[in-house]
């Protein structure tokens, strides 16, 4: 299997276009103050030895070995072989609440932002488990599978918005419910689910799911999002900000419900835990109550002993700059000779 160790660097190769335009401005320039000075046929009248071409090669020893440095750079690699990886965790869901209700600002920046950085923080407290991704409000949807590939779980999770949600309003039963579908359906003791919310719970079957859920083998944890005082809900209203109103035309007030969220922990076997402040702390908290729950093996097959080629193409860099070090401006001796006697036979 091919890759790239930094493949960071290869960011790089966008400055090749900019160095492209450059030459090519500068060519022109050359070309203009060429024609003010005489024509080339003074030039080369003057100057027999100058070559016509070896600024193009030049430049094209140059733009090469850049672009070897910037692939020796990224290091890329070979897997030689792949071997299988025994690991042991669970089957987990972050269900993350995106109602309007969490565009509040009652913590800094918003409930919505500070849950997004808690469930990324989480990934990586709960690394070696498989991993989904659930977001919710009306109903749930799933963005990311249950999987080790808990880069794609925290970009799911980064990118979470309540556009993404068809209707507006709170089901945490509706998050529960998808993630006991989502399950491996032979897992029957290795699952967990935990919802980040502020509490609101508009259909009121939160702790009826998390309840069947517990039934099933499943752990409902809940983390409340928000604090008791609340605030009012920043949208955009005709292109200016404003807050969400009811239909009397007040702004809506939304509180964070740690009652409603500790009944569902406690239907679901689980426990409750407020993000108001100390988040790394929570996500430590949350991994030793997770690490609690038996485990199961999982096998996965990885490419082991890469091997790297990054001075294969460093090597190769520096030749050519070699190369273009030594390289003169002037013509080579047979198309010396040649410009000579052109210009003899124009006297």
């Amino acid at each position: 299997m091919f890759k790239f160790e930094h493949s960071y660097y290869l960011w790089a190769l966008a400055l090749l276009p900019v160095l492209l335009a450059f030459f090519f401005v500068a060519w022109r320039m050359r070309k203009n103050a060429l024609e003010r000075f005489g024509g080339t046929a003074v030039v080369r009248r003057l100057a027999p030895e100058l070559s016509r071409y070896k600024h193009l090669v030049k430049f094209g020893l140059l733009l090469a070995a850049f672009l070897l440095l910037i692939v020796g750079l990224a290091n890329p690699q070979w897997g030689s072989k792949r071997q299988p990886v025994q690991r042991k965790g669970i089957e987990l869901f972050l269900a993350l609440d995106v109602s309007q209700s969490m565009l509040a600002e009652d913590v800094s920046p918003s409930r919505l932002e500070r849950a997004k950085r808690f469930g990324q923080q989480l990934v990586d407290k709960l690394a070696s488990n498989n991993i989904g991704v659930i977001l919710f409000a009306c109903n749930a949807f799933p963005v990311a599978p249950l999987t080790s590939d808990y880069y794609f779980a925290k970009l799911a999770l980064n990118t979470a918005s309540p556009d993404q949600a068809g209707a507006q309003g709170t089901a945490i039963s509706a998050a529960i419910d998808l993630a006991e579908r989502s399950f491996q359906p032979e897992n029957k003791t290795h699952k967990a689910i935990i919802i980040l919310t502020d509490g609101e719970d508009h259909d009121g079957r939160g702790v009826t799911s998390a309840q069947l859920a517990h039934d099933n083998g499943t752990l409902v944890f809940t983390v409340g999002v928000g604090t008791a005082a609340g605030s009012f809900i920043p949208v955009i209203a005709a292109g200016r900000p404003e807050f969400l109103r009811d239909n009397t035309g007040n702004p809506v007030r939304t509180s964070l419900d740690p009652a409603t969220l500790e009944a569902v922990a406690r239907a679901g076997g689980g426990a409750y835990f407020s993000l108001e402040k100390n988040a790394e702390g929570l996500a430590e908290a949350l991994r030793e109550r997770i690490d609690t729950i038996e485990k199961q093996e999982y096998e996965q097959r990885v490419f082991t002993d890469y091997e790297s080629y990054f001075q294969i193409f460093i090597g190769a860099a520096f030749v050519l700059l070699l190369v273009e070090f030594l390289l003169s401006y002037r013509t080579s001796s047979l198309r010396k000779v040649k410009i000579l006697s052109q210009t003899k036979d124009l006297t």
